[in-house]
């Protein structure tokens, strides 16, 4: 169904919690009809589990706790479908797919189970924050026809708010939204967490279901977010002209920051994809720049060998080689400093104090990939995810959001998406594969 460029490998803690909290029993019978001649043969069942750790284990306990609900639409449903007010959202960064989930989760609700009062909430939480006064968008399946053919989110996103939580829950019950559909990536599914926590506390049967969007592909117990391998895509195009540029000049260097806070999963894929890459630097790995076995030596011996070199960057890499910026954005998270302008100001320096000559082009296409369009698998992704994300609130499961693992569309709470960050394993095959495609150094710091 999807195409991986590397196939992620999880492991399980078996302590980890996979129950999806329920607002209620399923009563109603399902609206859906399929043409099979078969009523039942498209529903599925709280009985049916997906295994999470798919590593053969001699000693593993037969008695597995690593079962994962599956998802998809219920034969009994929870909510009365005339009587929904549904919510969308999207919060965080831009990322390519986000009008994709917006019309199919439209589509779904308006087409499949009848509901007839969607309201979009403009700029993320900071439409339910009530002193910002934000006006919701009617949407239906006209007013979303053809946005999955334009970057960006018609209802506009931002960063922070979700820490507003009482506040946020407040103008949920005043709008009388009975089910919340979060798309976002950590910090996002965090507020979505405590925004359930404060709906079941004041005991309403209202539904929040996540769609994780998270350009870094960094949320944990998701194989992938929507927008990451239009991400590659667009990505690789830059390494293409960053490769011709540094190919054309004498000693000539292509250097491409691109996102990854925590994880270099976009740098990583990116490189292998492209294979015109020669170093890789991510957060997961440490270098150092200085020294025979730094980054800046082992470059020079590149330039001499074959004349050219092409060099990615997250954004996230080196972070410990510059002073920090001590300062957050909107959600709270490090403004980091900026390791691409960084290591174009120390390469250039390098080579002159060394008295070579060098040509550096700097590529920086952050915003380009972020307003991009989706590519076709991706939005075959975004479809599927919205579509079982509807089911998911039909059925009254809250609290969750909606995953891919190992083949299958599951629910996973969110609290334990959100445990912790998804990162490259520097011992992991990933990360073997960009050293075997780059042949760069397996590591470029001093031995001890």
């Amino acid at each position: 169904m999807l195409v991986n460029t590397i196939h992620a490998v999880y492991t399980c803690d078996m302590n980890e919690e996979f129950t999806i909290p329920v607002l209620g029993e399923g009563k109603i019978p399902s609206p859906l009809k399929y043409s099979t001649g078969k009523s039942d043969v498209h529903f599925v069942n709280d009985d049916h589990r997906v295994v999470f750790d798919v590593l053969y284990d001699k000693n593993r306990d037969p008695q597995r706790t690593d079962l994962l609900e599956y998802a998809g639409p219920r034969n009994k449903i929870y909510f009365l479908p005339r009587h929904v007010h549904a919510g969308i959202l999207t919060c965080g960064g831009l990322c390519p797919g986000l009008n994709d989930v917006i019309r199919a989760i439209t589509r779904s609700l308006w087409r499949n189970y009848e509901v007839r009062r969607i309201s979009g909430i403009r700029f993320g939480y900071a439409g339910l924050i009530p002193e910002n006064n934000l006006p919701t968008i009617d949407l239906n399946p006209d007013v979303v026809d053809d946005i999955h053919r334009i970057g960006g989110s018609i209802l506009g996103s931002s960063r922070g708010g979700g820490a507003r939580t009482e506040d946020i829950v407040d103008a949920i019950e005043r709008l009388n939204i009975s089910m919340l559909f979060v798309i976002g990536g950590d910090g996002t599914q965090r507020g979505a967490m405590n925004i359930t926590k404060e709906i079941l506390k004041r005991g309403l049967k209202i539904a929040v279901i996540g769609i994780p969007k998270t350009i870094d592909n960094d949320l944990s117990y998701i194989e992938k977010s929507f927008g990451f391998e239009t991400a590659v895509t667009e990505a690789s195009k830059t390494v293409y002209a960053a490769h011709a540029e540094a190919h054309s000049a004498e000693h000539g260097i292509g250097l491409v920051k691109l996102m990854g806070r925590h994880s270099g999963f976009i740098a990583a894929h990116t490189a292998i994809a492209s294979n015109d890459v020669n170093f890789v630097l991510i957060p997961e790995v440490p270098f150092q720049l200085e020294g025979k076995n730094g980054f800046l030596e082992h470059l020079v011996r590149r330039i001499k060998r074959r004349g050219h070199a092409v060099v990615i960057v997250a954004e996230g890499a080196g972070q410990n080689l510059m002073n920090p910026t001590n300062k957050t954005d909107e959600s709270g998270n490090e403004q980091f400093a900026d390791i691409g302008v960084y290591l174009k100001q120390i390469i250039t320096q390098y080579f002159e104090n060394i008295g070579m000559t060098m040509h550096l082009k700097y590529l920086d296409p952050s915003y380009l990939i972020r307003g991009a369009v989706a590519v076709p698998n991706d939005s075959m992704y975004c479809v599927r995810l919205a579509h079982n994300a509807v089911h998911a609130a039909m059925a009254g499961k809250t609290g969750v959001l909606v995953s891919y693992l190992n083949g299958h569309f599951v629910h996973m709470p969110m609290a334990t998406a959100v445990s912790k960050r998804n990162t490259i394993d520097p011992s992991g095959s990933l990360w073997r594969d960009v050293i075997e495609a780059t042949q760069q150094p397996p590591n470029m710091v001093m031995q001890k």
